[in-house]
């Protein structure tokens, strides 16, 4: 599933209510630094294209004017949401386009938050780290508590390592929230399952190193690329939220 829009939706989110998508990348392919097992868009490799980022003008135009419709229609979002085909801080101008947005959600929906999804890989970047400072809400994804782990599920696309991120991840130290899909998989003769209690006790540890101010934990809910992807139980979802809270750590699931 990809986008077709810069501006997207609104949808109804499991996490953010009401929510406007913005997607700052291609409108008709992938553009992505990770390879995740379960993402919606499909896999980066069968839709890679030319990298056309979305213009920064025509975004804020775009934002405008939807905004003008939903409040015409009586409709008020609740989070504008920086997601869409792939990784939102991949843009060179990523920062500048979150001011943009701040600028015409503060005319024209005061109150609504500005939220961006991000896989962190950039995140230490000053530019980047310029524009998710600018968010109301910055979610990290962490999804392994190790390093194969988080190759087999994230499949980054650089030789990016696992502590480059969760050292990333740290220096938001209450700042962010961070973002974790649980599942079973098979996938190049392993076995993925970061449930278990040996996995969930070395995620916990990163956490209890990176300070997050929420975990959010969720499952697969639409189909994955890799069809041997399962979701797991809202049961086994509350049981690993539990052992968050332990931690004096804030945790919600979804």
């Amino acid at each position: 599933m990809l986008f077709n829009e810069v501006i997207f939706g609104p949808v109804k989110s499991r996490r953010f209510g009401v929510s406007l998508g913005i997607n700052l990348l291609p409108v008709d392919n992938k553009l992505c630094n990770f390879e995740c097992i379960y993402c919606e868009c499909g896999w980066t490799e069968e839709k890679r294209g030319k990298a056309e980022f979305a213009d920064r003008l025509v975004i804020a135009a775009a934002l405008r004017a939807r905004l003008i419709q939903m409040k015409q229609e009586g409709v008020k979002p609740d989070a504008i949401t920086f997601a869409g085909n792939g990784e939102p801080t991949m843009h060179p101008e990523f920062a500048g386009i979150v001011e943009d947005v701040a600028k015409v959600r503060d005319e024209l929906s005061p109150g609504t938050q500005i939220v961006v999804l991000s896989n962190a890989m950039l995140a230490d970047r000053e530019q980047v780290r310029r524009g998710l400072m600018k968010a109301d809400r910055r979610i990290l994804k962490l999804d392994a508590g190790d390093a194969q782990t988080f190759r087999l599920i994230n499949g980054p696309q650089s030789e990016t390592t696992y502590q480059k991120i969760t050292n990333t991840l740290e220096s938001y130290a209450g700042k962010a929230e961070v973002q974790t899909m649980f599942l079973t998989a098979k996938h190049d003769g392993h076995v993925i399952d970061n449930t278990t209690a040996a996995s969930v006790s070395l995620w916990i540890q990163e956490l209890k190193r990176i300070k997050p101010l929420l975990v959010q934990l969720y499952s697969v809910d639409r189909e994955a690329p890799l069809h041997s992807v399962k979701p797991v139980s809202k049961e086994i979802l509350e049981r690993i939220a539990e052992q968050v809270r332990r931690e004096g750590i804030r945790a919600e699931v979804f």
